[in-house]
């Protein structure tokens, strides 16, 4: 009986489908799931081809714009040479892993611009961030302007360690004389710990000045 019995289990496991094994999420909360984010991509360009890569970008960035959301596009005057700074907008991590699966079956995307724009660049780095809980992304108040683009490495604990005297500080320069605050992120996935267009709480600053390029959404 007792074998008998002993062999019906190894039976029954033997018909179960064997465990999956646990997912890994690529989330670590729900806002990830839930929440618009976006990317933010700086590219180094070879010194003697800046100039023709900005005006091939010009030329076709309608390629890469009808497959997702430009937030803005960037050239960096201080802080970093021959460098471009763009900021994407994505609804979910499915909506830019569909972007970018399209993006590489597209001929036109791949023929007349990926092609020719690789070879001209030295890197590229790329960041998820999430705006932080109390701010909204805002339109310039005007054309024509200079953007800064302000970088401070945090220490480790997020919004709950540093998110009140963070509002502070950004709060105390959201005014006239001062500039507009046009957004205030912090990242999930790349440098971790940091946040843009803020002072508190810093391991490190850094400060870029950007000139919007002339196919910017943002000017």
């Amino acid at each position: 009986m007792l074998k008998f019995r002993s062999c019906s289990l190894r039976s029954a496991a033997a018909l179960r489908p064997p465990a999956q094994p646990p997912r890994v999420r690529l989330s670590t909360g729900p806002q990830q799931e839930h929440r618009t984010f976006y990317e933010f991509r700086t590219y180094s360009i070879r010194p003697d081809r800046t100039a023709a890569f900005l005006q091939l970008t010009n030329e076709k960035i309608h390629l890469r714009t009808a497959h997702s959301e430009l937030i803005g596009y960037w050239s960096v005057e201080f802080g970093g040479l021959n460098q471009v700074f763009h900021i994407w907008k994505y609804d979910s991590y499915s909506q830019r892993a569909c972007v970018r699966a399209a993006l590489a079956q597209d001929p036109s995307w791949i023929s007349e611009y990926i092609s020719k724009a690789i070879p001209m660049l030295r890197s590229q780095e790329s960041e998820v961030a999430y705006l932080v809980p109390w701010s909204r992304l805002q339109e310039p108040p005007q054309e024509g302007g200079v953007y800064e683009l302000a970088s401070f490495q945090m220490r480790p604990g997020g919004p709950a360690v540093w998110g009140d005297a963070f509002q502070a500080a950004v709060t105390s320069h959201d005014a006239p004389g001062h500039g507009t605050l046009l957004g205030a992120f912090h990242t999930e996935c790349g440098r971790l710990n940091r946040v843009r267009n803020c002072v508190v709480h810093l391991d490190s600053q850094q400060n870029q000045l950007l000139l919007p390029c002339a196919f910017s959404p943002l000017k």
